[in-house]
């Protein structure tokens, strides 16, 4: 998904939650994904108290967590407050559903959720969102773009060497990712900086760790 794309669906939730009638006391993004969403979102509402919570529950490359958890709490009191949370996507729904009774707890008045994007097969709806996402896709956002083509690449490569095109064919053939070469060669400096993929004569192969 591109950067227009993305604003635009932040508009359009913007445009929603406003015709709704509901009118937050505070907006809580939800990190990290949330975070882009959740200022653009302010932005059309004119609204300017934003915090943030960071809820952990997917790695890079579509790599789940056991369970979702809190990992950075709210800084502010939300006591009897209308809270408005915002992420990029529901998924399972696991972390809107954390972040939901994790708010609650702490003595929120109303809750609603919203999100750009709502995976139908998630068992969470969200109270807004921008788009109906029908069937389930891994969607790599622009603000994790980088993150997301690490973890996938890293999946590709074997033991054995390979050249970047072979890379980037699997990326193609496998992922449906379509890579130019300064950014494969980004992800590669990268993974070779994590000693995860190490280079020989200009071939690549993953690192056996122990």
């Amino acid at each position: 998904m591109s950067w227009d794309e993305s604003y635009m669906l932040a508009r359009k939730l913007a445009h929603i939650i406003k015709s709704s009638g509901f009118h937050p006391d505070l907006v809580i993004a939800i990190g990290r994904g949330g975070y882009v969403p959740a200022r653009i979102v302010c932005d059309f509402l004119l609204h300017s108290l934003l915090t943030s919570i960071k809820i952990e529950h997917w790695d890079i490359a579509a790599c789940m967590r056991e369970q979702a958890t809190v990992r950075f709490p709210l800084a502010v009191d939300v006591h009897d407050q209308r809270i408005l949370i915002i992420d990029d996507v529901t998924d399972t729904g696991e972390t809107l559903r954390t972040a939901v009774c994790y708010v609650k707890g702490q003595g929120a008045g109303e809750i609603r959720t919203a999100v750009l994007q709502h995976k139908t097969k998630s068992p969470f709806v969200p109270d807004f969102y921008a788009d109906e996402v029908r069937e389930w896709r891994w969607i790599i956002y622009p603000w994790a773009a980088h993150e997301d083509l690490v973890g996938f690449a890293e999946k590709v490569l074997s033991f054995d060497l390979c050249s970047s095109g072979d890379i980037r064919h699997r990326m193609e053939e496998q992922y449906g990712l379509v890579m130019d070469e300064e950014s494969l060669r980004d992800v590669l400096d990268d993974l070779i900086g994590m000693n995860r993929v190490e280079m020989r004569e200009g071939m690549y192969r993953k690192i056996e760790v122990s």
